[in-house]
C-alpha cells in the first residue's frame, strides 16, 4: 500500500429496531462501553427530516451512535422503518487473559439472552463458549491460550 492510500477499516453497524438506548445503557454496564456520539432523529435538520418521514413516535429514537468497547467501535441505530432487521450470521468475539474475566463476561452477556455453548475448555481455548445477548447480538467469549 502507498503512502497516499488508505487502508480499508470495516465497522460493525448494529440495528436494535427501537431498541437503541437500551442496549447501548446494557452494553456501558455489562462491557464498560464508552458513547463517542449519539444523535436522536429529533435532532435532524428540518430538512433531512421532512425528507426522511420520520414518524413522530420515533423522534426520541437513536438515529446514530457510536460506542467504544475497550479498543473497538460499534455503530448502532433504531430501525424505524416497517423492515424489521434482524441480527444473525455473524458474532462478535472478545478475547480476554483470564478465565474469571472470561466468565464475568459471558455471564453478564448470557443475563436474559441464551447460552448457545457454555464456557468450556476447547482444543484452541482454556475457555471458549458462544451466547446470543437478549437484544439478539451474537457473542463469542474466549481466553487467549498461551503460546
Amino acid at each position: 500500500m502507498t503512502a497516499t492510500e488508505t487502508a480499508l477499516k470495516v465497522e460493525t453497524y448494529l440495528f436494535f429496531n427501537g431498541r437503541c438506548e437500551e442496549a447501548i445503557e446494557y452494553y456501558k454496564r455489562t462491557l464498560g462501553a464508552e458513547v463517542d456520539m449519539m444523535m436522536r432523529y429529533k435532532d435532524m435538520p428540518p430538512e433531512a427530516a421532512a425528507q426522511g418521514k420520520v414518524p413522530a413516535e420515533a423522534q426520541n429514537k437513536i438515529m446514530h451512535a457510536s460506542i467504544r468497547i475497550g479498543e473497538t467501535h460499534l455503530m448502532a441505530a433504531d430501525n424505524c422503518s416497517d423492515h424489521k432487521c434482524g441480527i444473525e450470521g455473524f458474532a462478535l468475539s472478545i478475547a480476554v487473559q483470564d478465565e474469571a474475566q472470561a466468565k464475568k463476561l459471558f455471564t453478564a452477556l448470557a443475563d436474559g439472552g441464551q447460552v448457545k455453548m457454555p464456557l468450556s475448555k476447547t482444543f484452541f481455548s482454556p475457555s471458549f463458549g458462544m451466547l446470543t445477548d437478549k437484544f439478539g447480538v451474537g457473542w463469542m467469549i474466549l481466553v487467549r491460550q498461551a503460546m
